[in-house]
C-alpha cells in the first residue's frame, strides 16, 4: 500500500499570530496538505486562516479525533493515507500528541509502516520547565492529576515523594477552570520548603512564569484564574 506521511503540526498556544510562534517552513508546509485530523475543526479553521489559508479553509478535508474517538475510528484513519496522501495532525494542545487524544494516531501510523514527522513548535511543558530554574535534568511529566480531590491530594503527596527521592521536577497540568482549586491542595498538601512553579498564558502578553516556596506562596493569596497552566514541584 503507497501510504503518505503523517506530519505532526504545531499551533499556537493562544491568540498569537502563527507568524510569531510558528517556523516560516511549517507555515509553507501546511498550503501543500489538504486532508486535517483535528480535535476541534473550528480552532483549526481560525488557525488555518490566520496562518496564510484564508478562502481555501472550504476545501480542506477535516477529520476530528478527541478523547471520545473509538478505537475502530482511529483505525479507519488509515485510509486517509492512502494513495500517497500526506496528513497533518493539529491538537488544541499546542504539539500534537503529548497529553493530547492525537497520540493514538501516530500509535496507527507506526503500527501501519506510514512515516511520522514531528514539526518544531512551542511546548508550554518545556518552556515551562525552561523557565522554572527547577531541575531540567531529571524531570517526569504526570499528565493530569486526578479530579476527586481525595485521590488528587494523595497524587500530590505521591509526586512530592517522588520528587525528594530522585530528586526530580515533577510537571503536571490541569483544565483551566480547576486551576485554583488544585493550587489550594498544593499550598495545603505540600511541605512548605518544596518550590512550586506556576507557568500560566506561556508566549501571551499575559504570561506569568514564576517560582518560589511553597510557604511563600502562602503568603502572595495569588490567583491563576482561568488560564492554560502548567505546575512544576520539586521538593
Amino acid at each position: 500500500m503507497d501510504y503518505g506521511k503523517l506530519y505532526l503540526i504545531p499551533s499556537p498556544l493562544g491568540e498569537n499570530d502563527p507568524a510569531e510562534v510558528i517556523p516560516g517552513p511549517t507555515l509553507e508546509l501546511l498550503k501543500t496538505i489538504g486532508t486535517y485530523v483535528v480535535e476541534n475543526a473550528r480552532t483549526v479553521r481560525r488557525y488555518l486562516s490566520r496562518a496564510g489559508l484564508k478562502g481555501h479553509i472550504e476545501e480542506l478535508k477535516m477529520v476530528e479525533l478527541s478523547e471520545h474517538t473509538t478505537e475502530a475510528e482511529v483505525e479507519e484513519m488509515a485510509a486517509l493515507f492512502e494513495g500517497g496522501t500526506n496528513v497533518g495532525l493539529i491538537s488544541e494542545a499546542g504539539l500534537p500528541a503529548v497529553a493530547d487524544p492525537g497520540a493514538a494516531l501516530v500509535a496507527l501510523c507506526h503500527r501501519r509502516g506510514i512515516e511520522v514527522v514531528p514539526l518544531v513548535g512551542p511546548s508550554s511543558l518545556m518552556m515551562a520547565l525552561m523557565g522554572s530554574g527547577l531541575n531540567g535534568q531529571s524531570f517526569a511529566f504526570r499528565g493530569y492529576l486526578p479530579a476527586k480531590t481525595d485521590e488528587r491530594r494523595a497524587a500530590i503527596k505521591d509526586c512530592e515523594r517522588l520528587s525528594g527521592a530522585l530528586r526530580q521536577t515533577q510537571i503536571f497540568i490541569e483544565t483551566p477552570y480547576r486551576n485554583d482549586a488544585l493550587l489550594a491542595d498544593l499550598l495545603a498538601g505540600l511541605s512548605d520548603t518544596t518550590e512550586l512553579c506556576l507557568a500560566a498564558d506561556i508566549t501571551l502578553p499575559t504570561q506569568t512564569i514564576r517560582t518560589m516556596s511553597v510557604g511563600q506562596w502562602k503568603k502572595q493569596h495569588f490567583t491563576i484564574g482561568k488560564r492554560p497552566c502548567v505546575f512544576l514541584i520539586l521538593k
